[in-house]
């Protein structure tokens, strides 16, 4: 019997909606994609629930035309400049005479670690575990069973706009859709493109999205920071219409056909026809132009996410590097340019080794929708448990119909 897992991937640019089937062994596989380009939001916020509710529902009746299931739950990604992180300690009590520590323990602990003053327009997202220590021996990963008198947890608890959370919440319910959870959009992306070895020896996630770049930095396999930039590859497509004097939609398709961003891979001499505002539209526009104006605002962009790895105090304790995703990672050049201004490893992320329909969806600017899914099938419900098979098991289905008990 196999178990669906569904995903919303709600961004500023595009609505992703993936479903998911998770057969008897845990393999999942993608049966149902749904695409569709975004409406009534800004910087990852929705700012029209109407417009983002109808939005929202193209992506969904996409996906169920293709998958064939009816999305009745779905995990739902959350990003925007309105999000926030901070980390806790609670510390609690083990009761004596029980056979070591339990999941009741635990979870005492973890009241007592988000029990941390949180304004009242603002909802916790997630409360993540970073590490436990039992009796002062600290990088315990999982205490369950062990003996001791006192047991602490460090958590990096992230919170967001509580109107925000309700807006986008409201657009999903109001389609009969039930939220199973909200993910931080950095933290699904993260489970998408990230090895185990990275986030290990300490990596930083940088997801650059059309209105926002979502950071999040792992290390020991737990995050330990994450924020949001209010930049993305709109701002990069922005400059573009200005430099150019064209319409937003031409700089989009001049930036995706011949953007780069170092000005030293590009000829000097090459030209490309654009589409400009006014009566002759037409005029040849040297390619080195346009990669001089997406450089300078990708080298903020990747300025900005150094200036917040400083900030967070890890910066030292990243041997694996940035990996890079989202639509904006695709732009050629981006991965050099990145490794200069940050001077550390950079690798382009996305998703690998998915099953069924992966053809649109194996690219940078999907990790985040993929990566909801692989959030489900991580920390969700457990599948059911398999039928019997043969003869043998259908009899005593059939008998169990009728037995009392």
């Amino acid at each position: 019997m196999e178990r669906i897992i569904a995903g919303i991937d709600v961004g500023t640019t595009k609505i992703c909606t993936l479903v998911g089937e998770v057969d008897e062994g845990g393999a999942l596989s993608i049966v149902g994609v749904g695409v569709v380009p975004s409406r009534g939001l800004r910087k990852g916020v929705v700012v029209n629930v109407g417009e983002a509710t109808e939005a929202i529902a193209a992506s969904v009746e996409k996906a169920e035309r293709v998958s064939g299931y009816e999305i009745e739950r779905a995990y739902v990604g959350v990003a925007g400049a309105h999000i926030s992180c901070v980390n806790s300690r609670g510390m609690v009590a083990i009761s004596r005479g029980r056979g070591g520590i339990t999941q009741d323990d635990i979870n005492r602990a973890l009241e007592a670690a988000r029990a941390i003053a949180i304004p009242y327009d603002r909802s916790v997202i997630h409360v993540i575990p970073r590490g436990y220590i039992v009796d002062g021996q600290d990088g315990v990963r999982d205490p369950i069973g062990m003996h001791g008198f006192r047991l602490e947890v460090e958590v990096h608890i992230v919170t967001g706009a509580a109107a925000s959370i309700h807006n986008l919440t409201k657009c999903i319910q109001d389609l009969g859709i039930e939220v199973e959870d909200l993910v931080l959009s950095p933290l699904a992306a993260g489970e998408a493109v990230l090895t185990e070895n990275e986030r290990e020896m300490g990596v930083v996630l940088a997801d650059i999205g059309g209105g926002t770049t979502d950071i999040a930095i792992f290390v020991e396999d737990t995050i330990c920071h994450a924020a949001v930039l209010p930049v993305g590859g709109n701002h990069l497509t922005n400059d573009l219409a200005v430099g150019l004097r064209a319409p937003f939609g031409v700089a989009e398709e001049v930036k995706k056909k011949y953007g780069y961003a170092r000005v030293e891979g590009v000829d000097p001499g090459e030209a490309v026809e654009v589409a400009m505002f006014g009566e002759n539209s037409q005029q040849a526009i040297s390619r080195q132009f346009i990669a001089q104006v997406l450089e300078a605002r990708a080298e903020e962009i990747f300025e900005l996410i150094l200036q917040e790895v400083k900030r967070s105090g890890y910066d030292g304790l990243l041997p694996a590097g940035v990996v890079l995703c989202g639509g904006s990672a695709r732009l050629a050049g981006m991965r050099e340019l990145a490794r200069e201004v940050m001077q550390l490893p950079v690798r382009i992320g996305a998703p690998k080794d998915l099953r069924g329909l992966v053809d649109t969806i194996s690219n940078p600017a999907y990790a985040a929708s993929v990566g909801l899914l692989l959030w489900g099938l991580r920390h969700g419900p457990p599948p059911p448990k398999p039928k019997r098979g043969g003869l043998l098991g259908r009899l005593l289905e059939w008998l169990r119909v009728f037995l009392p008990g």
